[in-house]
């Protein structure tokens, strides 16, 4: 088998597979693995490209489950609390989000009065998700098998909260009474952009109220220590030490299905031309990439319209710089998000004191920002030049003034655009994550990991469950469980 793409979703489908005695080969362009969870040096500094936290370490969380099946420890890793701080940008109190459920009902009570029967009804709601993913089912069935999976991990409170299967997190809000709270629906706006790269009224219902409780016990949101390339390393390590394969440097260019499997055309390290052959294939590029791999006439008409009709995802903004860590008010919390309007809503990352980052005395702090992918690829360099210098000195001017940093506090500042994107990770246009968390693209509206073309498998963050290395983890076990059941075999975690 062939896993292409060397990002958390397809190291983790290509390590479960191994870990089956399947002969796997995982293709990936870059020099590394990791991909938008991977990290990269500038001097002393260390910086995650993409990804600054992970979920799903806990007992029973997603990569807890996965590493224990692997046979790998989990890495050193500490509990955020607060998960995150979140400035709405009006002067009031920012809001921190306590991993303590206790501690957190009493903030959301003073910072938003009136909220509870909210906040109540998507407690209720993620209970409900977190029991039915539990049993790893396949929500976007495309067979008899897959619809067996789903139908048995039902239960009756799954079936009520499916009622609500078509709501936004806006249409819970009215439903609550709470439709009038502007400053609950600026927070959830905020939050759920980070999370579902869409606001309030446009969030399924379903998936908005799950991922609002992730920072609370008994889950949680994880910085790793060292880097986030820990995990990736992780992965690489069990493929490998399972008889698994890794290329690196090896861009996949196109896709040929033939009556043996699959044919798979790669531009090597040394720049010539090779041909690899699969029986099966695990996709953990965006599928919007399949257009452009697999000829016209290949690929059935419906799909390929589908795939065409897929709304095109954000790009990002993203500074990378390090400052003196003296200058950064106390106390501090590691991850906070801000409102904005130049150059926009930043999500920023603060290292922590010792954890492999920066050396002692100094701090890399990475500040992200949606933006249309536009025309960032296609842009003359001279243009391109000066759109990317005014929009790293808006970014690091809104920084300065939120933060109290002087000219002298910063040592390091340096700017990635879609376009340093599509050239690290390959994504077309250099989008990232994955299409937004709609009701019309939500479960089991959305994309299904069984393709029409035999022996083709998805993963990723266009699949359910969505974004984050949690989400695009547990798509990778849905692809797999499909493609052995498709073989006869049935993959099972172990305990």
């Amino acid at each position: 088998m062939i896993v292409i793409g060397g990002g958390i979703a397809g190291l983790t489908a290509a390590a479960l597979l191994a870990k089956e005695g399947v002969a796997v080969s995982l293709l990936e362009a870059h020099h590394q693995p990791g991909g938008c969870a991977g990290t990269f040096r500038r001097g002393s500094w260390v910086f995650d490209v993409g990804a600054t936290q992970v979920a799903g370490l806990e007992a029973g969380g997603s990569h807890a489950r996965l590493l224990r099946h692997l046979g790998l420890p989990l890495p050193d890793a500490e509990i955020l609390d607060p998960g995150c701080m979140v400035d709405l940008g009006d002067g009031s109190k920012p809001i921190p989000l306590w991993h303590d459920p206790e501690r957190w009902r009493l903030e959301r009570s003073s910072q938003f009065p009136g909220s509870e029967p909210f906040w109540r009804l998507c407690e209720a709601i993620h209970r409900s998700n977190w029991t039915f993913a539990s049993r790893d089912p396949v929500v976007t069935p495309r067979s008899l098998w897959d619809l067996r999976q789903l139908i048995t991990a039902l239960r009756p409170a799954t079936v009520a909260s499916g009622l609500l299967t078509g709501l936004t997190m806006a249409d819970l809000l009215q439903l609550c009474g709470c439709g009038d709270n502007l400053r609950l629906r600026r927070f959830l706006d905020l939050q759920l952009k980070l999370y579902s790269q869409e606001p309030a009224d446009r969030t399924a219902a379903l998936y908005g109220a799950t991922v609002l409780q992730m920072v609370q016990a008994p889950l949680g949101l994880w910085h790793l220590n060292g880097s986030m390339q820990v995990l990736s390393d992780q992965l690489k390590q069990a493929i490998e030490a399972e008889g698994g394969r890794v290329l690196l440097r090896h861009r996949v260019t196109a896709l040929e299905p033939g009556q043996q499997g699959w044919q798979v055309r790669v531009d090597g390290p040394s720049g010539k031309s090779q041909i690899h052959h699969g029986a099966d294939l695990v996709c953990s590029l965006p599928p919007q990439c399949l257009l452009d791999l697999i000829p016209s006439p290949m690929l059935p008409k419906r799909y390929r319209d589908r795939l065409k009709s897929l709304p095109e995802p954000s790009g990002a903004l993203v500074l990378y710089g390090a400052v003196r860590r003296d200058a950064l008010p106390t106390p501090w919390t590691g991850h906070l998000q801000r409102a904005g309007d130049d150059p926009g809503s930043l999500f920023v990352s603060i290292s922590k004191d010792g954890d492999g980052r920066a050396p002692a005395g100094q701090a890399t702090l990475i500040a992200s920002v949606f933006t249309p992918t536009a025309d960032w690829c296609t842009l003359e360099e001279t243009a391109y030049q000066t759109r990317k210098s005014q929009c790293l000195k808006a970014i690091r001017h809104q920084l300065s003034d939120w933060l109290g940093l002087c000219e002298q506090d910063w040592l390091h500042a340096e700017l990635a655009t879609p376009r340093g994107f599509a050239g690290w990770t390959g994504r077309p246009r250099g989008m990232v994550g994955g299409l937004g968390q709609h009701p019309t693209r939500f479960g089991p509206f959305g994309l299904a990991g069984r393709t029409p073309l035999p022996g083709l498998w998805l993963c990723g963050d266009s699949l359910h469950p969505g974004e984050g290395t949690a989400g695009v983890s547990l798509s990778a076990l849905n692809a797999c469980r499909q493609l052995m059941a498709a073989r006869g075999q049935q993959l099972l975690l172990r305990s």
